[in-house]
């Protein structure tokens, strides 16, 4: 494996992603979508997930390809986004056919970023705008780190931010993933700034620090998020993607094989106060070469993107204004350069 041109979720042909920010509210939103409909699956593992219309991307469902996936900070609130780019979508006519209708599929995700230090005092809902623009801004490049769905995210001790990271396979199929990381867990060993998922960096892409040194994992990790009020002010979203024929039953598997990938970069993970999802997504562009071991090296290498997108996207954090919290920059960037 080797990773694609951008590392980049967009490395997948025919992939886009276009994010909005809002750096007043410390929120925003992002969207993938795609030159024509794709196939899409979810699975989610946290305790407290946000979402819409994921109930249709169930292999018995009937609608089998969606227009766009919408990730979202504002809580329940920036569900709203969606319903901007399905507007965006309907107007250049893309959408489920129903005799003259025309209906866009757009399942969305959200993170709880409502008490970052941002100005939440709106007196309009500003996730439908915000979602337009994303789905307006949507390009095969884009920034990591602050910006987006990842503007106003958080870890447990860190800001958090959107990351994205892809792997090119032997056989010429390419796997992508594109996360929101606002768990509440971290990224890093909280004694040395490494991050958990450094076994699995390719080249300098966070740093190269190398591996976590020795820990206590009983130890409970200090987390600013540990009172009663703000335990649920978590989860980290995520859209793995590939260029493999897939249908919806192999992408479900898809993407709970690229869990894995989240597990190995936040610790822990999958807690009762996260929401924790993963998307899937097929372009199906490419046959498999091995029907059999295809699927599974798919996602492996899923799960290894995943990783790498986490800590991507902390890595590349950029400080604001009114943080709550450092970046890893500011709290350990000095001490491991």
């Amino acid at each position: 494996m080797k990773v694609g041109q951008r590392n980049l979720i967009t490395d997948v042909p025919g992939i886009l992603v276009g994010h909005a920010s809002d750096p007043a509210l410390k929120s925003g939103s992002t969207v993938l979508t795609a030159s024509e409909p794709f196939v899409a699956a979810v699975d989610v593992m946290g305790g407290a997930p946000g979402t819409r219309e994921t109930d249709a991307l169930a292999p018995d469902r009937l609608v089998n390809a969606v227009d766009a996936l919408v990730l979202s900070g504002g809580s329940a609130y920036g569900l709203d986004a969606a319903s901007g780019v399905s507007d965006a979508l309907r107007k250049d006519g893309r959408g489920y056919a129903v005799g003259p209708a025309t209906v866009p599929i757009v399942p969305a995700a959200i993170i709880f970023d409502l008490l970052n230090g941002g100005d939440k005092g709106w007196a309009a809902n500003p996730y439908r705008a915000l979602g337009e623009r994303a789905y307006d801004d949507r390009s095969d490049t884009f920034p990591i780190g602050r910006v987006g769905a990842g503007f106003g995210a958080l870890t447990a001790s860190l800001q958090g931010g959107l990351g994205s990271a892809s792997l090119v396979l032997d056989d010429g199929t390419t796997v992508g993933a594109l996360v929101v990381a606002n768990p509440h867990g971290d990224a890093v060993e909280p004694q040395s700034g490494s991050f958990w998922a450094a076994p699995f960096e390719v080249g300098d892409e966070y740093g190269a620090f190398g591996p976590v040194g020795t820990h206590d994992p009983l130890v409970t990790p200090q987390n600013h998020k540990m009172d009663a009020f703000e335990a649920a002010t978590n989860t980290t979203i995520a859209i793995v993607a590939t260029d493999a024929r897939l249908d919806k039953a192999q992408l479900k598997r898809m993407a709970v094989a690229a869990q894995d990938g989240m597990a190995r970069a936040i610790v822990p993970s999958h807690t009762p106060f996260d929401g924790d999802l993963i998307f899937s997504v097929s372009t199906s562009g490419r046959e498999l070469s091995d029907a059999t071991t295809g699927p599974l090296y798919v996602g492996h290498a899923a799960a290894i993107c995943l990783s790498r997108a986490i800590a991507r996207a902390i890595y590349a954090a950029h400080p604001e204004p009114g943080d709550t919290l450092p970046t890893w920059s500011q709290r350990w960037g000095s001490s491991n350069g």
